[in-house]
């Protein structure tokens, strides 16, 4: 697989992938990214300010987008940064992907100064949550500046 920024030219081939993630895992609810104004334009919002966030594409040997991982500044907590829409197409689940995207976001988070990590999920999503688990991320209390009202998980890291 091969990691790179995102560019404009995959908001199309990312916004589907993250779509029909939240479609069979029933979250294409309201108060879910699945409903997000500009996941049609994710590019956008990452390109917009780099020094604050980043988003990874992540395709196989003949180009196709296969999944994307990203940060992005979280002001709940002091030098923190959200992990955001990690989502891969099927049929590259179950390789130990996932493991790989985190650990790549997190050397990047670091890198840009962040010193936590937190994320937000939903029980539907119970791959993700053992994988985020396993990776050392310890659930805690709902952050009161949460966007996704759909979300019912919330787990922080220290990098």
């Amino acid at each position: 697989m091969i990691y790179r920024d995102i560019t404009p030219e995959d908001d199309q081939y990312i916004a589907e992938i993250i779509r029909d993630n939240l479609r069979k895992r029933k979250l294409d609810i309201p108060g879910t990214v699945y409903f997000d104004d500009n996941l049609n334009h994710i590019s956008e919002f990452y390109l917009d300010s780099p020094s604050k966030r980043h988003y990874y594409i992540v395709t196989d040997v003949n180009g196709q987008v296969v999944g994307g991982i990203g940060l992005a500044e979280f002001d709940e907590f002091e030098k923190c940064a959200e992990l955001q829409k990690l989502y891969l197409s099927d049929e590259v689940k179950g390789d130990g992907m996932g493991y790989e995207m985190i650990k790549l976001i997190e050397d990047t988070a670091r890198e840009m100064g962040y010193e936590k990590m937190y994320l937000e999920t939903h029980t539907n999503l119970a791959a993700a949550i053992h994988i985020y688990q396993k990776c050392g991320f310890r659930e805690i209390e709902k952050p009161a500046g949460v966007v996704h009202s759909g979300m019912n998980k919330f787990f922080l890291k220290t990098l």
